[in-house]
């Protein structure tokens, strides 16, 4: 098969990420932080290696600021609900997966002001925009996605930043397409709040996931319960991360991550990066000349990272993607892709489009074969 579903989850999973999560259950299947026996100890230190080596990606100078969650969705909700108070101001793009969508329209109905920017109809952000909607009124945050997941397209993180703190503004940027795939550095790029999950780009396995939080910023837990520390004490502790953790960690999880943090340290995001740069360049140079094709974004592989999405003449997307699966083996994703605001700018709402998404592991022969096929079935609509 050749797998292009990365912006969903990444296949194959790095190496030594299986191995580390059987391991974890055989040889560290104790519970973290909550007992001194050396199966306990064991698990905690799966965790703290783990927490460590993330910390380092994202260059965050401490580990203790990265709560780890069940995926980027949870990390998300953790931030906004543990930030935003009624009568309180965000502000958010038309751009938006469902994940941050979703919690900013609940906190809507409890009194938060939620204001959208719009997108170019290549997906992009106007800064311009972005700084009138902070002028408008005061904001507590902009909260944004570093990459669409269906355009790809590259937010300008560190200048979104910088332009909400002239503002008074923090910012909350969601990873979920970024971490591992683009150098990240959350001092150097001034971020407040960061989202990600384990399972996309950083190679690891479903339900993991980490939140950042910049030094000075305090969040109200959306869980409480037991956290291994001051037992005694009725209220959730103040310290980082044990205060967003509350309950037992999933240590086998955080074991294969860490073990997809190794590879990644190793290998290099900025390898990562420029594989999936010239995949991408390869794959729009290819799709622009199939007649009756179209590509939605801005088809600039700089731009943009390894996430196309496309429709093709005479086809239903779900029917073009059911086809290459069916009869070429190729798996993509076809739909709105938890985006509809997104398909709503690029006026590809309600059908969707078809999203090939390159990965870490995909290879020049299997671009090539898709475009083969993708050729093929533009000559031969339903």
């Amino acid at each position: 098969m050749i797998y292009l579903d990365n912006a969903a989850t990444s296949y194959p999973k790095a190496p030594g990420v299986a191995a580390a999560m059987v391991n974890a259950l055989t040889q560290a299947g104790g519970n973290p932080g909550r007992s001194g026996h050396a199966m306990a100890v064991a698990a905690q230190g799966v965790v703290d290696a783990t927490r460590r080596r993330l910390a380092a990606l994202l260059g965050a100078p401490d580990p203790a600021r990265i709560a780890f969650t069940c995926n980027a969705t949870d990390a998300i909700n953790q931030a906004l609900f543990g930030l935003l108070r009624p009568s309180e101001r965000v502000i958010t793009s038309r751009m938006e997966h469902n994940a941050l969508a979703r919690p900013l329209a609940e906190l809507a109905g409890r009194g938060v002001a939620v204001d959208s920017v719009a997108a170019a109809p290549d997906g992009s952000i106007d800064l311009d925009d972005l700084a009138r909607a902070l002028r408008v009124s005061p904001a507590r945050l902009v909260a944004m996605a570093h990459a669409s997941n269906v355009t790809g397209c590259i937010l300008p993180a560190r200048e979104v930043a910088q332009l909400a703190h002239r503002h008074g503004a923090l910012l909350l940027l969601d990873a979920a397409q970024t971490a591992g795939v683009l150098p990240l550095d959350v001092a150097e790029m001034e971020i407040d709040l960061l989202a990600l999950t384990g399972h996309k780009g950083l190679l690891g396995p479903p339900g993991t996931g980490a939140l950042y939080v910049a030094s000075g910023i305090k969040l109200t837990p959306s869980r409480f319960g037991g956290t291994g520390i001051q037992s005694e004490d009725e209220q959730m502790p103040e310290e980082l991360p044990e205060r967003l953790e509350a309950g037992t960690l999933n240590s086998v999880g955080l074991a294969g991550l860490g073990a997809a943090l190794r590879f990644l340290s190793e290998r290099g995001v900025a390898a990562v990066r420029a594989h999936e740069m010239a995949l991408t360049g390869r794959l729009l140079a290819g799709l622009k000349d199939i007649p009756g094709l179209c590509i939605h974004g801005i088809a600039d592989p700089v731009r943009q990272v390894a996430t196309v999405s496309i429709s093709l003449r005479g086809w239903e997307p779900i029917d073009l993607a059911a086809v290459l699966d069916s009869s070429f083996g190729i798996a993509v994703r076809a739909g709105l892709h938890c985006a509809p605001a997104a398909h709503r700018t690029l006026g590809t709402f309600p059908s969707g489009t078809v999203r090939l998404s390159a990965g870490c592991f995909t290879t020049e022969d299997e671009i090539e074969q898709t475009l083969r096929a993708l050729d093929q079935l533009a000559q031969t609509p339903t």
